[in-house]
């Protein structure tokens, strides 16, 4: 549930907003001294005295569909090559972990949503990285690495 404050509500509601919602978002990795951390907008934002880069992304923040993992779409303009080369030094961001802030400009310490996933599904091409951030399915995951079947163990069949 988002517990939006009064003023956030007010533009989520407006037709024409008197200012858009910022998205701040955070990567953290176990090989990052200090988490990557930018903003969709063309300005530095401070936030809780943590300095978000400006860095315009697009991303599409996750749903509350029924019987469906919640995800979010994360696309960044592929420029510069620090980010390329710290994802294919992780792997891809494996066990990175990306925290997504909503916040308005005008007061930017008051977070309107939080949410924290993995950072899953990379891909990179020469103009965009896209990534999908969301929760490993640990229930759909086999407990077992061996599984017994017909074609497997037909003895037991």
């Amino acid at each position: 549930m988002r517990n939006y404050t009064d003023n956030a509500k007010e533009n989520l509601l407006a037709v024409s907003a008197d200012e858009p919602f910022l998205i701040l978002l955070e990567i953290m990795h176990p090989d990052l001294e200090v988490p990557i951390r930018i903003v969709n907008d063309v300005e530095a934002v401070i936030s809780r005295d943590q300095e978000f880069i400006g860095m315009p992304f697009n991303v599409t923040l996750p749903d509350d569909i029924r019987s469906q993992i919640p995800y979010a779409v994360l696309e960044v303009d592929n420029i510069g090559r620090e980010l390329t080369t710290w994802l294919e030094y992780s792997r891809g961001g494996q066990h990175a972990k990306c925290r997504l802030m909503q916040i308005l400009k005008s007061d930017p310490d008051q977070v309107e949503l939080d949410i924290t996933m993995d950072l899953t599904e990379m891909v990179i091409t020469n103009s965009t990285v896209k990534a999908k951030i969301g929760f490993v399915n640990v229930l759909g995951q086999s407990a077992v690495t061996t599984t017994f079947t017909p074609r497997s163990a037909p003895g037991l069949w």
